[in-house]
């Protein structure tokens, strides 16, 4: 009986051993996915303007030339209004073309089809404007949880609502005909804010942070990124009220991008490759 338990533990071991030696080498074939960083955009400041700093910038695009800018208007900051105009980049100043009451607080706009259309932020309601008087035409209810940043790529109206998603409505019926999920290599990127459609991509600013993030409007994967935190800094230095970074307008003539934020002294031209 005792050869025989020998035997068995002897058996035993060699099990094991050979599990032992399996399992280690199955662990040595296991490969390491490292997953790659989010490229950097490198930019380049051309050009320092003056920017309204009781502006609360939602909103900020080029049409026919000129410079428009969106505001929105908190209500616990008295001396803010929501209106929509053309920036006087000598002195700052807009040219409110819309005025809306400041209960409602206006958002990101954009112009399509000869008509400037204009987002607010919780009434869930869009507002419509003829691109030329700026008389107001209609309006249509908005979908997603909020009303944030806008744009368009000829031919939908692109809008995001504060969350991952990006929201492409129908220019005619102006509802939901395709949704976009916001990826980076770590997932889900909320609070996805003021857009901008540049050369097939969509640039957005990320709420709260000093970033613009490149989408693929393909996937929704987030193919690059530009670090505006100097900006921050400097519009900081200048100006103790200076909040988030948000806004951005695209040049088609010049090739420049402007960007700016809320209560920022400057709009900032800088050029990067799209």
């Amino acid at each position: 009986m005792k050869t025989n338990r020998l035997g068995l533990l002897s058996v035993l071991m060699l099990v094991v051993q050979l599990t032992a030696c399996n399992s280690d080498k199955k662990e040595s074939t296991v490969k390491t996915t490292v997953t790659p960083p989010i490229p950097s955009i490198s930019f380049d400041v051309v050009a320092t303007h003056l920017h309204d700093t009781a502006a609360f910038t939602e909103g900020l695009l080029m049409h026919n030339g000129k410079l428009y800018e969106s505001t929105g208007s908190p209500l616990e900051m008295e001396n803010t209004k929501s209106v929509v105009g053309i920036v006087d980049l000598q002195t700052g100043k807009i040219d409110a073309k819309v005025e809306i009451n400041r209960a409602i607080f206006g958002e990101g706009i954009t112009f399509l089809n000869n008509k400037l259309y204009q987002l607010t932020y919780e009434a869930k309601v869009g507002y419509i404007y003829n691109a030329r008087t700026f008389k107001k035409t209609g309006e249509f209810p908005l979908p997603g949880k909020e009303g944030w940043g806008l744009t368009t790529d000829g031919t939908h109206l692109i809008m995001s609502d504060g969350t991952d998603k990006i929201l492409y409505l129908d220019s005619v019926s102006l509802k939901p005909v395709k949704t976009l999920l916001v990826q980076d290599t770590n997932g889900p990127v909320r609070n996805v804010n003021e857009l901008e459609y540049i050369s097939g991509y969509i640039y957005a600013n990320v709420y709260t942070t000093n970033y613009i993030i490149k989408i693929d409007p393909a996937t929704g994967k987030v193919q690059g990124r530009l670090d505006l935190s100097a900006l921050t800094r400097s519009a900081r230095s200048q100006n103790k009220n200076a909040l988030e970074l948000n806004g951005i307008a695209y040049d088609s003539a010049s090739g420049n991008v402007y960007v700016t934020g809320k209560f920022w002294p400057n709009i900032y031209a800088i050029r990067f490759s799209y």
